[in-house]
């Protein structure tokens, strides 16, 4: 029976316990791995994230997600991250590594873990491999998602949305049947403030300036896998599966 706000097995329905015994039976198998992926925005790891996450039965980390739990939780580090989050302050890369440590010891980051968003510094690189080392383990692989500004520009700043439904569209690649309508409604589409070639500009910059750096360290350990992910997603999903085969 439930106790301590567990989950009541009597009431979960039969095909979802099959369907996660199956999946348990199937992850047994699976190496384990310890990924983290590096590409600036629009570069396609959120779209690689769950494909690679289904396949190998890892966790994926997003550390802005971590800290977010942890802070509601109330665990021990979490109250610490909110002191720092209240006054203004940066949450120091050891109360992150300590999130990401207590995080990787769940039952779903038992065959290993994608980490997004995180290193995004040399320091912060070694303080990971530092704990890690202590567990025993160690990252066997650095996804880069190399891309050529340019692409990313034209990728992310033809993107256009029509908010009240979700819909995108892309002014190259599905473009609206009338430019700058909704091709169901007839309503107009708007473009996201981050999708402008200015603050484009400002985040690659500042991708560039803070991890290259970070693949630098992770290439010196012969761990980092370029992929060209100007490619479409099906054959960046490819050079991704031959990488970690």
């Amino acid at each position: 029976m439930a106790s301590g706000g567990s989950v009541d097995l009597e009431d979960v329905p039969s095909l979802d316990l099959m369907t996660e015994l199956l999946r348990r039976m199937k992850c047994a198998s699976k190496p384990d791995k310890r990924l983290i992926l590096i590409g600036p925005p629009g570069s396609g790891k959120g779209t690689q994230s769950p494909i690679i996450k289904d396949e190998y039965c890892l966790c994926h980390l997003a550390t802005g997600d971590m800290l977010r739990a942890a802070v509601a939780a109330k665990t021990p580090l979490g109250v610490k991250a909110k002191e720092a989050m209240d006054k203004g302050e940066l949450v120091s890369d050891d109360l992150v590594v300590g999130i990401i440590d207590e995080a990787i010891k769940k039952p779903s980051c038992q065959k290993g873990f994608i980490l997004d968003g995180f290193p995004r510094t040399v320091v912060q690189a070694e303080k990971l491999d530092d704990m890690l080392t202590k567990q025993g383990t160690k990252i066997e692989k650095v996804l880069n998602f190399a891309i050529d500004d340019a692409v990313l520009e034209e990728r992310i700043t033809g993107r256009w949305i029509h908010p009240p439904s979700g819909r995108t569209y892309h002014t190259k690649y599905a473009p609206p049947k009338v430019p700058g309508i909704d091709d169901v409604s007839g309503e107009p589409l708007i473009q996201r403030k981050d999708d402008t070639a200015e603050v484009l500009k400002s985040r690659l910059e500042a991708f560039h300036r803070q991890t290259e750096p970070v693949i630098d360290y992770y290439n010196k350990k012969g761990v980092v896998s370029q992929l060209h992910a100007e490619k479409p997603p099906k054959e960046v999903t490819a050079e991704i599966q031959k990488s970690l085969s």
